[in-house]
């Protein structure tokens, strides 16, 4: 649970399957794809339901915390960045670069963008593709994967088909892009995410494209996972898209005009028929 210290702060959640339950002194839940002020006093806590991996938490003004390599970001492995460069304990109080909430109005996202489970990941052939035997390249595609659990931060670690070196599995090692796979000699590939080291010395099969790393990062271990390969230039296109697409969603911001929001997914999911009765009654 978190308290607020500050007379208002104005907060937002993003995220499918999450909502911010206010636990006192009145109790009330805030549906994500909003913004909304809370006051001081009120204790909230952040909920999610089966479907949902992870949500973020947006706080307008931001956190009064001094920048590590320009961000406020935390790399727990190194200690470095954020609150003390470590997760967040019972206790901590994070000081704000805002001690009270504009008086602007708040707004909702009409229509945030879901992303598909079922939808392949989509990559692009790899620099060393030719340290791989064909038969692995041909494998790569078309067959399923698992992501374990062993998988973080740094990087989601994949089981499916074995994929074999025909040059062997080290090469000198040189720089890593977000989303690049490496084939490390187990043949299990290892999607390097958000907290990758900055060089590997691993062949690097494939890279997932950037439009896809969000999507990518929304699945859970256990789940399984397919990629389709596509042409550089084609990713690029995507990512074009992908940039306009978010420009709209932010173009798409609307006033609430009301506190009181019905809840769709709940409406439609009840049985409201039992409640009905004839005009005759």
């Amino acid at each position: 649970t978190m308290e607020i210290t500050v007379d208002s702060l104005r907060i937002a959640l993003g995220g499918f399957g999450a909502s911010i339950d206010v636990l006192s002194p009145e109790p009330a839940r805030v549906t994500p794809w909003r913004s909304t002020v809370l006051r001081r006093g009120q204790i909230f806590r952040i909920s999610l339901d089966g479907t949902a991996l992870s949500c973020y938490l947006a706080i307008a003004g931001g956190f009064d915390l001094d920048p590590c390599l320009g961000s406020l970001s935390t790399y727990t492995r190194a200690g470095l960045g954020g609150f003390q460069g470590r997760t967040l304990i019972a206790g901590d109080e994070l000081l704000l670069a805002r001690c009270s909430a504009s008086d602007s109005e708040d707004v909702r996202l009409p229509k945030p963008e879901a992303f598909s489970l079922q939808r392949p990941i989509r990559i692009t052939w790899g620099m060393q593709r030719d340290y791989f035997t064909d038969e692995s390249l041909a494998r790569f595609v078309p067959e399923p994967f698992s992501i374990l659990p062993e998988s973080d931060r740094m990087g989601y670690r994949i089981a499916g088909p074995r994929i074999e070196h025909q040059s062997g599995h080290d090469i000198v090692s040189d720089g890593i892009a977000t989303g690049a796979i490496q084939v490390p000699g187990t043949g299990n590939p290892i999607v390097l995410l958000a907290d990758h080291q900055t060089t590997g010395g691993y062949p690097k099969i494939a890279t997932v494209i950037s439009a896809d790393l969000p999507a990518l990062g929304r699945r859970k271990p256990g789940q399984e996972i397919r990629f389709e390969v596509i042409e550089v230039e084609e990713a690029e296109r995507i990512r074009r898209d992908r940039e306009k697409a978010l420009c709209r969603l932010e173009a798409s911001l609307e006033p609430i005009k009301s506190d009181v929001e019905l809840d769709l997914d709940a409406l439609y999911g009840n049985n409201l028929i039992s409640g009905a009765v004839g005009i005759e009654e």
